[in-house]
C-alpha cells in the first residue's frame, strides 16, 4: 500500500492548481506554494521543470503514487502499441482505486485507496483489496453489502462537484459500476489540464 507522503492540499498548493477540483482546496483562496518560502516570486520554469511539474501533477492526482509505481506504469505504457501518453492514461484509469473514485463510491482518490485496502470492494463478485489491481473491460465493481450504508459512501454519492464519466456504467442504487471501456485522455474528466506527452518526454530524457 502506497503511503501518502504529503497532505493532499499541500499537493494542490505545490502545483498551484486545484487538481481534484474540490471546493475546499486552499488554492481557491491563495495561489502561492506551501511553506515559509511559498510567496516568493516564481522563476520561469525550464523545459525540464515543465516536464517534471507535469509528471508530479499526474502522479499526485492518482493519490501521490510512488516514483517506482509510476515509472513502472509508464514503462508498460511505452511497451504497448499506440500512443504512449494515451496508454499511460488508460493504465492509470484502470487502477481499481481510480475506478472506485470515478464511480463516486468515495469522495477522494485517497479515500478510494483506503476503501479498497480495507476490503469494501468486490470485482466480479470476489473481494479485492489491492488498490493497484487492474480492472478489465466488462468487469463489474461493487461495494460490499455490509459497506453500502457507510456514511462516507452515502456522502460521496451525493457530491455535486463531479460527474461519473461515460466509460463507466454506474448504478448507485445497487452500488455497482461496470467498466465499459478503457478511456483516452479526452474521456477523463480532469478538473485541470493534464499533459501526459510532457511526462513521456520527461522519462525519455531522464
Amino acid at each position: 500500500m502506497t503511503k501518502r507522503t504529503s497532505a493532499k492540499y499541500k499537493i494542490d498548493r505545490r502545483m498551484g492548481e486545484n487538481i481534484w477540483g474540490r471546493p475546499k482546496s486552499p488554492v481557491n483562496r491563495r495561489e502561492y506554494g506551501p511553506g515559509q518560502h511559498g510567496q516568493r516570486r516564481k522563476g520561469k520554469l525550464s523545459d525540464f521543470g515543465i516536464q517534471l511539474r507535469a509528471k508530479q501533477k499526474l502522479k499526485g492526482y492518482y493519490g501521490d503514487l510512488t516514483e517506482k509505481q509510476f515509472k513502472r506504469i509508464y514503462s508498460e505504457a511505452a511497451r504497448v502499441r499506440g500512443d504512449t501518453g494515451e496508454n499511460l492514461i488508460g493504465l492509470l484509469e484502470r487502477r481499481l482505486d481510480a475506478v472506485v473514485y470515478r464511480a463516486k463510491f468515495v469522495a477522494t482518490i485517497f479515500a478510494a485507496r483506503q476503501f479498497v485496502n480495507h476490503g469494501h470492494v468486490l470485482v466480479n463478485g470476489a473481494r479485492v483489496n489491492i488498490p493497484s489491481y487492474r480492472v478489465k473491460e466488462g468487469d463489474v465493481i461493487e461495494v460490499r453489502d455490509r459497506s453500502k450504508q457507510m456514511a462516507a459512501v452515502l456522502e460521496a454519492v451525493s457530491l455535486a462537484e463531479r460527474d461519473v464519466p461515460d466509460y463507466l456504467e454506474v448504478d448507485h442504487s445497487k452500488m455497482t459500476a461496470a467498466f465499459v471501456r478503457t478511456p483516452g485522455l479526452s474521456d477523463v474528466p480532469y478538473p485541470v489540464h493534464m499533459e501526459p506527452n510532457l511526462v513521456i518526454e520527461y522519462y525519455a530524457q531522464n
